[in-house]
């Protein structure tokens, strides 16, 4: 493909949450792993569930805070019955049991697990875990029952406890994480129930899920302890829900951890991972698609591999799951497999994955429409993929984003315009529906975002010549007035000025582009003024040139003989002064030529007098007339520019033009215009009419702004066929 790639941020979670509120987070997290909620509908039954005690709370706020003046000396109460847990005393046991499923129950209140930290819960539990372990393959079916209830509920206290991340170190520390992989190693007992079995084994696992959560210690250390290799056999696990629980786990151990990935792929993980893609469970798939995006981010050997074990295609078809999670980390991952090589971005586009990417686009979730963006970038990059892309109706969602006020969206947007910008037939559909308006005028905060689009806009300035140039041609002139407006703003900006005016007289653009100069729309007034101020000025530094040439070669006396009496052959009286001046310098001017050749009073007199003209003003003329130059300044700019336009000095007119368009101002435009017809002011006009297409957005809020445009439109017209046509010679 012609041209750089531009490389964007790649996104991965451990875990998803929707909210910026920490302790939220926190919550979301906790029932994720605790309760397995990873589809939204579960989810909400939870949180409705959740909010429903809150309000049961609010109702009796009252007794709550009595009870919760309370809570250390109970919570105390309740730890220390755990000392018992293994007593022989059955009333023991029972009071053991009943206190520690009253702790887990306060575990999943944020503001009480502080308190059961403080009250040494930590240690108590770590040792319940190993005390557990003592119970002999002799003890009877209530035993075991009891022992597995115990560590199982100990586990979910510690990974409820282990949520906030100040207390994970600490729960290590305490010896829990060799007992919590132990258990994971450890088999079923022939008189344990397979559910209770399951139970232990999902809640240890999302311990260590909890546990790990961004500690890239702790993650190391579930590894050191051998944690990895029993977790990848649970995949295979007979209960889905270990399998989702050990998935997790996986999912979490694998992120930005490349000694764990490789153990990961290692343990043969990859075949169950693929398998798990194609489950009809939700909640499974999204777990698996998780653990293969993290195991192939920033990993390529890992994501060859991921490849050939075939997980493409199940991906692809996640990208169409009815749960959003998958889509979104389905979506992800394809952005991950279309790095790795041109081949492997045509095999995800045969194999069907950009349609349902552009349906993403649409998506009210902003993540999906994130990660969607984020792919069709990836593989826009690719030049087989480009036409496809477009011809599938991905242009214009991509365009329509671009106007997202997520940074994220809008960039990875960008990125896929400026690949699908290097395809010559989509330049045409990019134009056409408003695309060039909407990256020529959009607001991108970011500046990599920025400097994209500035990329994507030279890219198709380049395409903008041959067949290209030959169909925008053919749209202007056959298609229907709205795409023949999107084209003409669009060439007025990108075309090269030797096809100027081929595109705006000889294929009416121009007339396109005055016409929306009269439309009530503001924007589309402030996109022709735009376009119309570009034409003018691309490639040209001064339409107002301070010192033209004379179109005639001038004899100048120099400055040595202005108001010399030294061979002055005639005296003109200003202001009751005499200024000395020389005929034979004079005729550079027709009004002083026709004085003195033809048949006036003045031709024999030997004083004129000058009415009408103050002597300073005279005095720059004359300077101007024997030298051929004169600094103006502008506080005389005005008056010498009259006098200039009386005596017909038009080389003097110009440098006056030049000096009062250097003043031109919101506020005084109109009379600048006003003074540039009346005394005929060619370069003036044009410097005031190139100021209102320049100074739309400041002008257009004025009450006679509108007004003032219809009265100058016929020369504005008139202007720029002028120029278009023999920009040398601008004259009205």
């Amino acid at each position: 493909m012609a041209g750089e790639e531009i490389h964007f941020p790649l996104y991965q979670h451990e875990t998803s949450f929707h909210s910026n509120n920490p302790k939220t987070k926190k919550k979301l997290r906790a029932l994720l792993s605790f309760h397995h909620c990873s589809c939204p509908l579960i989810m909400d039954q939870r949180l409705k569930r959740t909010l429903k005690r809150k309000l049961d709370l609010d109702e009796n706020e009252g007794t709550a805070k009595i009870r919760h003046l309370d809570l250390p000396a109970d919570i105390s109460q309740k730890i220390n019955l755990l000392n018992s847990a293994f007593s022989p005393s059955d009333s023991d046991r029972s009071s053991a049991k009943r206190a520690l499923f009253a702790l887990s129950e306060f575990a999943k209140d944020d503001e009480i697990v502080d308190i059961l930290v403080d009250c040494g819960a930590v240690p108590v539990l770590t040792k319940v875990l190993q005390t557990a372990g003592t119970v002999t393959g002799d003890s009877d079916c209530d035993a075991f029952t009891y022992q597995y209830d115990v560590e199982k509920e100990s586990a979910f206290v510690l990974g409820l406890l282990s949520v906030k991340p100040e207390y994970q170190q600490l729960i290590v520390d305490a010896g829990a994480l060799t007992c919590l992989v132990d258990l994971l190693k450890r088999h079923k007992a022939p008189i344990i129930s397979q559910a209770l079995f399951s139970g232990l084994l999902r809640r240890v696992a999302d311990a260590i899920t909890n546990l790990a959560h961004e500690n890239t210690n702790i993650k190391t250390l579930v590894r050191l302890e051998g944690g990895i290799p029993p977790l990848v056999e649970l995949l295979e696990f007979n209960d889905t829900k270990v399998q989702r629980a050990a998935a997790g786990a996986l999912r979490t151990l694998a992120f930005q951890n490349a000694d764990n990935k490789i153990q990961i792929v290692g343990c043969n993980a990859l075949p169950s991972l693929v398998l798990m893609l194609g489950s009809e469970d939700p909640t499974i798939h999204y777990e698996a698609v998780g653990v293969i995006g993290n195991l192939v981010h920033s990993s390529p050997d890992i994501k060859r591999e991921v490849l050939q074990a075939g997980a493409l295609q199940p991906v692809i078809c996640l990208l169409s799951s009815c749960c959003l999670e998958s889509q979104r980390e389905a979506a992800l991952l394809i952005g991950q497999f279309a790095t790795t090589d041109s081949d492997c971005k045509i095999h995800i586009a045969q194999r069907g994955a950009i349609q349902p990417l552009i349906d993403m686009l649409k998506s009210p979730d902003l993540q999906i429409r994130e990660m969607s963006t984020f792919a069709l970038g990836r593989l826009a990059q690719d030049s087989h993929n480009q036409a496809g892309i477009a011809y599938n109706g991905g242009i214009e969602p991509l365009l329509n984003l671009l106007g997202s006020k997520n940074g994220s969206v809008q960039h990875n947007a960008a990125f896929a315009l400026y690949g699908l910008a290097d395809n010559e037939d989509n330049v045409a559909v990019i134009i056409k529906v408003g695309g060039f308006q909407q990256l020529q005028y959009g607001h991108f905060n970011a500046q990599p975002t920025q400097e994209c689009v500035t990329k994507t806009l030279k890219r198709l300035e380049e395409k903008m010549q041959g067949r290209v140039l030959k169909h925008m041609l053919y749209l202007m002139r056959f298609a229907e007035k709205g795409v023949q407006r999107c084209v003409a703003l669009a060439l007025a900006h990108l075309c090269s000025p030797n096809d100027r005016k081929t595109i705006f007289i000889e294929n009416n653009g121009l007339e396109s582009l005055v016409d929306l100069l009269e439309s009530t729309d503001l924007k589309q007034k402030g996109e022709a003024s735009a376009a119309l101020y570009k034409l003018a000025t691309k490639d040209i530094c001064s339409l107002v040139d301070p010192a033209p040439p004379s179109p005639t070669p001038q004899v100048y006396l120099g400055e040595q003989y202005v108001n010399n009496p030294k061979l002055s052959d005639v005296t003109f009286i200003v202001e009751g002064k005499s200024f000395y001046a020389h005929k034979v310098c004079l005729v550079s001017s027709d009004i002083f030529r026709a004085m003195f050749d033809g048949g006036y009073r003045e031709k024999e007199a030997k004083d004129i007098e000058i009415p009408n003209i103050k002597w300073d003003v005279f005095e720059l003329m004359m300077r101007f007339i024997y030298t051929g130059t004169v600094d103006v300044d502008l506080n005389v700019a005005v008056d010498l520019l009259k006098a200039a336009d009386q005596y017909l000095l038009d080389g003097l007119k110009r440098i006056c033009e030049y000096v009062i368009s250097e003043d031109i101002s919101v506020e005084n435009v109109s009379l600048m215009y006003g003074m540039s017809v009346t005394f005929n002011a060619t370069s003036l006009r044009y410097a005031c009419i190139l100021f209102v297409l320049q100074e739309f957005d400041k002008l257009s809020s004025k009450p006679w702004y509108c007004r003032f445009v219809r009265c100058i439109l016929s020369d504005i017209r008139k202007f720029f066929s002028t120029f278009l046509t023999k920009p040398d010679s601008l004259d009205f």
